[in-house]
């Protein structure tokens, strides 16, 4: 298998997480998710706690403007870049399976690369949120959707581009086929982009 990086995208609850942790084992490759926060945080010179407290806020502007400005990026814009730095060093440097974090979009001008939006039907996540995640929320249902909303409003902000749109992915997962199949699924994709006719 040549080298190829897999970026993760998924509606919260879908197993997204879960579902790349099974695939980079079953192939042999890096799995990166929250290691993310560490790496940022010494690009940056911040504190890894504070990265984390504060790697999907967003606020009004983008970076042109304060570029075009003079100014200093605030920092959840600092963080942003040196996550995706970071995320194109490690790739970079061979195979990985990416979660989350706009890895998408940090690797868009790179051939070797499988963009995956991994959703499911909401009953299903909800079961995922309670039994797999272990969350302690009265609203399970309002819960998921305040995550997807901040995981949207991320995305969109910093990549200007629509989160969850199939346009900018190779490939959109139903996971309510389940966690095992999922992964086979997603792995027999991985040797058909990385060994077959492309």
């Amino acid at each position: 298998m040549r080298n190829c990086s897999v970026t993760i995208a998924r509606e919260y609850g879908s197993g997204g997480r879960l579902i790349g942790k099974h695939l980079a084992d079953r192939l042999g490759i890096s799995f990166y998710d929250r290691e993310l926060i560490a790496i940022a945080a010494r690009e940056s010179g911040l504190d890894e706690d504070y990265v984390s407290s504060i790697e999907q806020r967003k606020t009004p502007g983008g970076l042109y403007g304060f570029f075009m400005a003079g100014g200093e990026l605030p920092i959840h814009e600092q963080v942003f870049i040196a996550q995706s730095n970071a995320i194109r060093d490690l790739a970079e440097r061979g195979s990985c399976v990416f979660i989350g974090r706009c890895a998408d979009y940090a690797l868009s001008e790179m051939d070797n690369c499988i963009r995956v939006f991994i959703h499911a039907p909401l009953e299903f996540r909800v079961k995922i949120v309670r039994d797999e995640y272990h969350e302690g929320v009265d609203d399970t249902e309002s819960f998921i959707r305040k995550q997807d909303k901040c995981r949207a409003s991320y995305y969109d902000f910093f990549t200007q581009r629509r989160w969850g749109r199939a346009q900018n992915y190779n490939l959109c997962l139903d996971s309510s086929i389940g966690i095992p199949a999922s992964v086979r699924l997603l792995e027999k994709f991985v040797e058909e982009f990385t060994d077959g006719n492309r």
